[in-house]
């Protein structure tokens, strides 16, 4: 959905942002919005991913005037990254029944009471600057990494099925999955500084629990084998990378910085710092397994730069 300029209504004052000579952007209920979050200037201007946001944003518009109205609609024109978050996504996940105003004030509600939500937002932009090549600054995933959008709709669904609105919760999960074409359940519980690669068709189920700092490529499920009811789903670890196609199913654990490779269809536990591939997966590193190699077969993805954050693929 195009940023709606309207020279109609009232417009936001840029007398706060005088370094942007940008066109004032205004959505139905949005002004009154951004003046009541007046109060949170002082906790964002010490705000370091923030503050480096809004100076990219400078540089690109710099560069390419065409992108002024769609910046400052955007991130300029908010006092936290709590509002440009909920503001964005509002956009993305509307639809003619399902207006964008609503979802901003829910999203924004939602924000304002949690704060280790907007911290988990923060890790998870640091996650992807630092881990994916392809990231060229912290603007370039928060406008355009559907994997970092998707991950925080979870967060504020993930937030709602918590108070037992749970219907709401649903309602964002299904629209995440139309849009993103990621489908993670509002019951999953998920860590900070996420990386989800491409994301599209990432499927997390309801019982899942992902770890912090935990790698996930597109096409990987973590799901059930359908013999379960109840804790149903696999737990990831800390700094766990699965790679691309990967299907980890049932109440199993994947160890912290283990590392599946591509492709590979996991049943079973394991253990911590260990690489598992193949279908069935075998593990082929780590204690239980120290052969030593040069390459594990089965992590040719074209993603391989992510794993130069690891000394090894094995210990």
């Amino acid at each position: 959905m195009a940023p709606c300029i309207d020279t109609s209504r009232t417009h936001i004052s840029q007398s706060d942002d005088s370094d942007f000579s940008y066109l004032n952007f205004c959505r139905p209920g949005f002004s009154d919005r951004i003046s009541r979050g007046n109060h949170t200037k002082t906790q964002t201007d010490d705000d370091d991913v923030w503050l480096k946001m809004r100076e990219e944003a400078r540089s690109d518009v710099e560069q390419e005037p065409i992108l002024s109205s769609y910046y400052y609609a955007t991130i300029t024109s908010h006092r936290s990254l709590g509002s440009a978050l909920a503001s964005i996504l509002s956009v993305k996940l509307s639809n003619l029944t399902l207006p964008s105003d609503t979802l901003f004030e829910l999203f924004i509600s939602v924000l304002e009471e949690s704060p280790e939500i907007v911290e988990s937002v923060k890790q998870d932009l640091l996650a992807a600057k630092e881990r994916d090549p392809a990231c060229v600054s912290y603007v370039h995933c928060f406008l355009s990494f559907k994997g970092f959008l998707a991950c925080q709709a979870h967060r504020i669904a993930h937030k709602l099925w918590t108070q037992d609105r749970k219907i709401l919760a649903l309602l964002i999960q299904n629209r995440v999955s139309e849009v993103f074409a990621v489908d993670i359940h509002p019951g999953a519980k998920i860590g900070k500084g996420i990386l989800l690669d491409h994301a599209t068709a990432v499927v997390i189920g309801e019982t899942a629990v992902v770890g912090d700092n935990v790698s996930i490529l597109h096409g990987v499920t973590l799901g059930g084998t359908g013999k379960q009811c109840g804790d149903r789903h696999p737990k990831i670890g800390d700094g766990v990378l699965i790679g691309a196609g990967t299907c980890i199913l049932g109440n199993i654990t994947i160890g912290e910085g283990a590392k599946i490779g591509s492709g590979s269809v996991v049943l079973k536990d394991v253990p911590p710092r260990t690489t598992a591939v193949g279908n069935p997966a075998r593990l082929i590193g780590g204690k239980e397994n120290p052969r030593k190699h040069d390459k594990s077969p089965g992590l040719t993805m074209d993603q391989t730069s992510h794993m130069t954050e690891w000394s090894d693929y094995v210990i």
